[in-house]
C-alpha cells in the first residue's frame, strides 16, 4: 500500500487537496474522516481552509490502510488507531532510561527561553503556550514514528 504512495514532500503544512494526492482519498473522504476520528485534527485558517501537517498526513495513511487494505470497519478503524496511539504513547525510547543524562534536558532549557521570552514584547517575544504546543507536537510525532506503519 505504502508504495502505491507518493513520497511525503519535506513541507511544513498541506493542503487538503495536497493530502487527498499523497494519501490516495478525496477531499470530501478527509473532511469525513475528521468527524470520526478525533485525532485528525487539521488546523483552520481564513474561510475554514485546512492545513495538514505531516503527523496528520502520516496517521491519514494509516487510516487508510485499516480501512481500505485491511478491512476495517470505520468503528474498528476508530478503536485500532486509539490502541495504537495509546500503545506509541507508552513505548519508550531507549535514550529515556540512561542514567549520565545531563542536570538540564534540552526540553528544560527550551522552557526557560520560552518564559525568558516571555519578559519581551518585541516581534521575536515566544509564548510558553507555543513552545508547549510545540513539544505536544514533537511527542505526537515521536510516538507515530514509533508505530508499524
Amino acid at each position: 500500500m505504502e508504495n502505491s504512495l507518493p513520497q511525503i514532500p519535506a513541507k511544513r503544512y498541506f493542503t487538503i487537496g495536497e493530502v487527498g494526492e499523497l494519501c490516495g482519498v478525496k477531499p470530501h473522504v478527509l473532511r469525513y474522516w475528521e468527524q470520526e476520528f478525533t485525532q485528525l485534527r487539521p488546523m483552520k485558517r481564513r474561510g475554514n481552509r485546512r492545513y495538514y501537517q505531516h503527523h496528520e498526513v502520516l496517521m491519514i495513511r494509516r487510516i487508510r490502510d485499516l480501512l481500505y487494505d485491511q478491512g476495517f470497519t470505520i468503528s474498528g478503524a476508530r478503536n485500532k488507531m486509539q490502541e495504537l496511539l495509546q500503545a506509541g504513547s507508552d513505548v519508550r525510547h531507549p535514550a529515556d532510561f540512561s542514567t549520565d543524562l545531563p542536570a538540564e534536558l534540552p526540553e528544560d532549557i527550551i522552557v526557560r527561553q520560552a518564559n525568558v521570552g516571555l519578559a519581551s514584547s518585541g516581534p521575536d517575544a515566544v509564548s510558553l503556550e507555543s513552545w508547549t504546543q510545540v513539544r505536544q507536537e514533537l511527542r505526537e510525532i515521536r510516538s507515530l514514528l514509533a508505530l508499524d506503519f
